[in-house]
């Protein structure tokens, strides 16, 4: 499935969340992320986020799809990680 992940935690678990979240999706944008994830990476993921998370503070919202071409996606202005790869 297509998964775009977005969250919003206090400062010092920053750091913590952007590198739980690497580990699984790619990075667009300060705290979203996007990618291709089955559903038992998922779930994985959404257990340890759980773990590093306030739940009375912090917030973690997940959109998700069957595949990415069900998406339009439109960047205006500078685009801040782009996923092509050179090799």
């Amino acid at each position: 499935m297509y998964c775009i992940l977005v969250y919003d935690v206090s400062t010092k678990r920053v750091a913590k969340m952007l590198k739980l979240c690497r580990r699984y999706l790619n990075w667009i944008q300060n705290s979203v992320f996007e990618g291709e994830i089955t559903e038992l990476k998922l779930k994985e993921l959404i257990f340890k986020a759980k773990q590093i998370m306030d739940e009375q503070q912090d917030s973690l919202i997940i959109f998700s799809s069957r595949n990415e071409r069900w998406l339009d996606k439109k960047i205006i202005g500078v685009e801040r990680n782009s996923l092509d790869n050179f090799l």
